[in-house]
């Protein structure tokens, strides 16, 4: 039995360049690594200089802490499993990024892993997608998500996207 759908939030998040992505997710990853929460990334392509640029430039207090993270794309020794299945912290951040294609990919096997083994640790999974190679409507998206994570942190969908509250309400009525 795996974690219950409480412990585990779905989160996505939208870009339109590598910068636009690093500057989006920083504040958000400063924070939790404040929190003590572990974070995990799944990386279709590196972004490790974008962040050591970005971190330079600013006045963080951990700043040691946000370069430790591993910041470049997945290979096939990195550990994802074992990070999450031996975490001891109280919340484990898995920041995904890459094509949709991939995005899913992942999705579908972290899923598979989280509903077979029971982790002590809330889980948010972060899918952060390139708006300018999307070919499909944001919806779709949103409709499989809890949260919307933009500059200013964790937001609900219909606060971010009033069209999709429309929509949701409309569904509601029929």
């Amino acid at each position: 039995m795996g974690f219950g759908n409480n412990d585990i939030m779905k989160l996505c998040s939208f870009y339109v360049s590598d910068w636009h992505l690093v500057t989006m997710l920083l504040p958000y990853i400063s924070k939790k690594v404040n929190e003590e929460a572990d974070i995990v990334t799944i990386l279709e392509n590196d972004i490790q200089p974008n962040i050591e640029k970005l971190v330079e430039k600013l006045n963080l207090k951990n700043t040691k802490e946000i370069l430790n993270i591993d910041w470049n794309k997945i290979n096939e020794n990195k550990k994802i499993i074992n990070n999450i299945k031996n975490n001891t912290k109280k919340e484990i951040v898995i920041i995904i990024n890459g094509s949709k294609e991939f995005i899913k990919k992942y999705n579908v096997k972290l899923d598979r892993f989280l509903n077979t083994h029971i982790i002590n640790s809330k889980i948010k999974i972060v899918n952060c997608y390139d708006i300018t190679n999307f070919d499909g409507k944001i919806s779709n998206i949103l409709n499989v998500h809890d949260k919307v994570l933009n500059t200013s942190g964790e937001k609900n969908k219909e606060d971010i996207f009033k069209q999709y509250e429309e929509k949701q309400n409309e569904k509601k009525v029929i």
